[in-house]
């Protein structure tokens, strides 16, 4: 029986709705835009609800293919409108659906997409269509997971696990549903079955040959072998993820030139279309002024061939800027690549040698100051304070380097916690006393009555921008003197200390003509009179630091006058709760003893363990020594300790899991970390695990007994020491 011509364009809009479903699954997003232009069309000529709401529905997920959000969402919310207007709800679910892809893509809309994906599974329940609301599960527990709401994931993962089960035939949503299965595993500790999820992942992917996939479940696979210390099996799956990015990312550039074709065809559509327009408004305004003159109709068709010509060559010089800018940003999009990787691999190398220098400046510095504390070596103690002052200025040096390339990446800072200024400058100067007698030179320290002593601020960069300026007079300074002084500018509105900093000396002094570039990273004075040469760090270091406190640094000298550097900051009385923790601080270090506490030192480098137990055994310590996590354990179970001593990095068991098991029985015994790398890069880390401190080798040995005075607790008393410096003596 021959169809009518009602049922003929039916069946020929439902064809086309098929090929533009068929268009974007196979990623020709172009086609597809043209294909539902041309079904939209025909359906809302003939007010067919339907067909309209499916037209939106797809070009709503080519959009959001084409990662044009806007769009996507004008778009899924007609066809929202119609399933409502329609009552439907199978239309409904799948608007939800649509609704709940497009802004679990966003960050800041993810409550906003768990509400639609629940909403969309609500209904799919109603309807008994389980099966049905398996993508909208998956999406759900992928928001889950990625808001480490585990609690809400782990149901929602199960019902999909289960409708993928029932879906055979579906296998892609099947290695998803396991992949993401195996990461909740992992958050969860469940070892074996983290493992077995990934596994079995991995095996459906591979046999489907759904690379993506498979790269998603090799990575994480990886990534738990290499949290498990099985790094051989971490290396393997590594190989393989690589190989499989590599194809991923072969794929995503062919889609990324099929997406970039398609959206310059989605601009050019507007642009036509309001070129289009405009040319219909003038040629209806010629087609008026036709009716009276043809003198008029001829110049009216002379303009609108010259405006035609000029919107042609516009148009032409306008897609070949756009050919260029598209080249040029893709140059640019490369560098930054490129200038990130760098970036990451700086970082990387510096965190490695930092650890691995510091490690043994360690052992350098530790014997030597413990010699210098013996009488019996007296004959050679120049000879070890050389030794000291050459570790030291390595160790300065080390933290320079990674001083600028934290600042560099904008890493760094000011910290808010109460400090002594005339122990701070105590400090300072004492770190001086070898360097001024190498040059024979006199420190003077001038200190304004007005200030407050007890303060609140970062005192550990104030310390750096003063210890760079003076280090900096005394090596270019011999037989002189240098005159730090400190004075009370005024008290802002907001009881700050405006106070004036400046550091001057009597030596060579620095031309005019380089008096910028000494400000210049790796940038040095000539300097023809003394040994010394250095990095040219230090004032740079100086100018970024004091940029932190909205300061700079002023330099007023002259060749063979010696140099004043000058700088001005704010400093904050500490008050209420502040003074109260100094208070606090202080009379720990004047109540408690070292005599008799009794230590468990954790390192697995048996020189540190000997340096460490040396220095506490001299000021009355008794110490057990441990080379791992594992043994440290043991023996904090089985023994009494006043504090605890960690390293971080160790074999078989590092310091943060040991903490973790220690904090399981005993959530008293002060714990302090020691490491050789960064503190920024661990702290948190370290804190979470429930360290009470930090200490960072090679550290100075007043430093290091007064973090352990301050935190050892309810010890018994021996002999009550004044002040942490008779403590050195």
């Amino acid at each position: 029986m021959a169809q009518t011509p009602s049922q003929n364009i039916e069946n020929y809009q439902s064809n086309t709705l098929d090929l533009a479903a068929i268009q974007l699954q196979n990623q020709e997003y172009k086609s597809a835009i043209q294909t539902l232009d041309e079904v939209l069309k025909r359906a809302q000529n003939q007010d067919d609800k339907n067909k309209q709401y499916s037209g939106y529905s797809i070009l709503g997920n080519v959009y959001l293919s084409l990662q044009d959000t806007t769009k996507s969402r004008n778009v899924f919310e007609k066809a929202l409108v119609i399933a409502q207007e329609l009552k439907n709800d199978t239309l409904l679910a799948s608007s939800y659906n649509d609704l709940g892809k497009l802004y679990a893509s966003s960050e800041e809309y993810q409550e906003k997409a768990i509400n639609y994906l629940q909403r969309n599974i609500e209904l799919i329940e109603k309807l008994d269509g389980s099966d049905k609301s398996l993508a909208a599960r998956i999406n759900l527990a992928t928001l889950y997971l990625k808001q480490e709401n585990f609690e809400e994931a782990y149901p929602a993962l199960m019902q999909a696990k289960f409708a993928s089960l029932r879906d055979s035939l579906d296998r892609k949503s099947r290695a998803r549903v396991l992949t993401l299965l195996g990461r909740y595993y992992t958050s969860s500790k469940q070892e074996t079955l983290a493992e077995d999820a990934f596994m079995e992942a991995i095996d459906i992917s591979f046999s489907e040959g759904l690379v993506a996939e498979e790269e998603e479940a090799q990575k994480h696979l990886a990534k738990y072998y290499e949290n498990n210390n099985n790094f051989e099996a971490a290396y393997y799956h590594s190989q393989r993820q690589l190989q499989l990015a590599n194809e991923v990312f072969k794929n995503e550039n062919q889609k990324e030139l099929q997406v970039a074709s398609a959206q310059f065809y989605s601009r050019e559509n507007e642009r036509d279309l309001e070129i289009a327009t405009k040319e219909k408004e003038l040629l209806d305004r010629l087609a008026e002024s036709s009716l009276k003159t043809t003198t008029a109709l001829l110049f009216a068709s002379s303009i609108l061939l010259v405006a035609l010509f000029i919107i042609f060559t516009l148009y032409r010089a306008r897609k070949q800027n756009l050919l260029r800018l598209r080249e040029k940003n893709k140059q640019l999009e490369k560098a930054k690549n490129d200038a990130e990787e760098l970036s990451k691999l700086k970082t990387q190398f510096f965190s490695t040698i930092s650890h691995e220098l510091r490690t043994p400046l360690y052992g350098v510095i530790g014997i030597a100051s413990i010699l210098l504390e013996d009488t019996e070596v007296n004959k050679h103690r120049h000879d070890l304070r050389s030794l000291k002052f050459s570790a030291d200025y390595l160790l300065a040096l080390i933290n320079d380097v990674l001083l600028m390339s934290k600042m560099e990446a904008k890493n760094i800072k000011l910290e808010h916690t109460p400090f002594k200024l005339n122990t701070l400058l105590r400090s300072i100067t004492h770190s001086f006393e070898f360097s001024l007698e190498q040059n024979n030179n006199k420190l003077h320290l001038e200190i304004d009555k007005d200030l407050p002593n007890q303060l609140v601020g970062d005192s550990v960069r104030l310390s750096q921008i003063l210890m760079n300026l003076i280090g900096n007079a005394i090596k270019f300074n011999e037989n002189g003197n240098i005159w730090v002084r400190i004075k009370k500018e005024s008290i802002t509105a907001d009881g700050f200390y405006r106070t004036a900093f400046s550091i001057e000396d009597d030596g060579m002094g620095i031309p005019k003509n380089s008096q910028q570039s000494v400000f210049e990273e790796f940038s040095q004075v000539e300097n023809k009179n003394y040994n010394y040469q250095g990095t040219g760090l230090g004032l740079p270091i100086v100018k970024k630091l004091l940029a932190l406190y909205d300061s700079d640094i002023t330099l007023v000298s002259e060749e063979g006058n010696g140099a004043t550097f000058s700088f001005v900051i704010n400093l904050e009385k500490a008050t209420g709760i502040a003074a109260v923790e100094q208070q606090q601080l202080d009379a720990i270090e004047s109540v408690h003893t070292l005599q008799g506490a009794h230590l468990l030192v954790v390192d697995d480098n048996r020189i540190n363990q000997k340096i460490t137990q040396k220095l506490l055994e001299n000021k009355g310590f008794t110490c057990d020594l441990a080379s791992d996590g594992i043994e440290a354990v043991t023996m904090a179970q089985k023994e009494t300790y006043d504090l605890i001593l960690m390293d971080i990095h160790m074999p078989k068991k590092d310091g943060v899991e040991a903490t973790k098991d220690i904090r399981k029985f005993d959530t008293d015994i002060p714990i302090v970390a020691l490491t050789a790398v960064e503190i920024d890069e661990i702290r948190h880390k370290i804190y979470k695990a429930g360290m009470d401190d930090i200490l960072v080798k090679p550290y100075d040995v007043s430093l290091f007994l007064s973090v352990i005075l301050r935190n050892i607790k309810n010890k018994k008393a021996q002999t009550i020491l004044p002040t942490g410096e008779e403590l050195l003596n």
